[in-house]
């Protein structure tokens, strides 16, 4: 077959007639392209690829048509539309690997980690232990890892509103017992027993 366009080249492989631009360079041909076509040459690595990796036992991901626009989630393996990524200027689609859901996932479990130690799992079993519930108010859910800011060691996970409160009474025992007994209706008047230091009426 000969090409009818004058920009046009045939694809020995799927005998098409296509763009020079569908072509990558070869600069050893007498016209500087390659015989076969780009989408030719990406079936033929991709079918290599495969076989490759199957002969050595490894599992290989089914090849997914992604749409215009779109783009598949190498971590969830969902085919989302652009809108779904954050933005990478060095990645050649300008796209990050991963969607804006999964790299949200993934920054929760890193931020557990970094600040409090624990994997998500330990977290959730933490959770099951109080019930699912706040352990401070045991009504809400608990929502909020709480640490000792001192020591750095996990007290228990709070709800959005107890998680809070004890970081306005800053962390003081003292301040929530006397939160406490204001509540329950027992006024209290300070009674200087050291410089800075107040004792509870008995």
């Amino acid at each position: 077959m000969v090409a009818e366009e004058p920009n046009a080249k045939e694809c020995r492989k799927c005998g098409r007639d296509l763009p020079r631009a569908a072509f990558a360079r070869d600069r050893n041909r007498r016209d500087g392209l390659q015989v076969h076509c780009r989408e030719c040459v990406a079936e033929y690595s991709a079918a290599h690829y495969r076989r490759h990796q199957e002969a050595m036992g490894k599992a290989v991901r089914e090849r997914v048509d992604v749409p215009e626009g779109h783009k598949l989630c190498r971590t969830c393996g969902l085919v989302k539309p652009h809108a779904e990524w954050h933005r990478n200027a060095t990645a050649s689609d300008g796209l990050c690997t991963s969607c804006k859901a999964c790299r949200s996932t993934k920054g929760r479990a890193d931020h557990l980690k970094r600040n409090y130690g624990l994997t998500e799992a330990e977290r959730d079993a933490m959770i099951a232990a109080q019930y699912g519930l706040c352990a401070i108010c045991l009504d809400a859910p608990p929502v909020h890892v709480d640490h000792c800011h001192k020591t750095g060691r996990v007290r228990g996970v709070l709800c959005f509103n107890c998680n809070s409160a004890i970081g306005k009474l800053r962390d003081k025992p003292d301040a929530a017992r006397r939160a406490a007994a204001y509540l329950e209706g027992n006024l209290w008047k300070p009674t200087l027993v050291a410089p800075g230091v107040y004792q509870l009426p008995s």
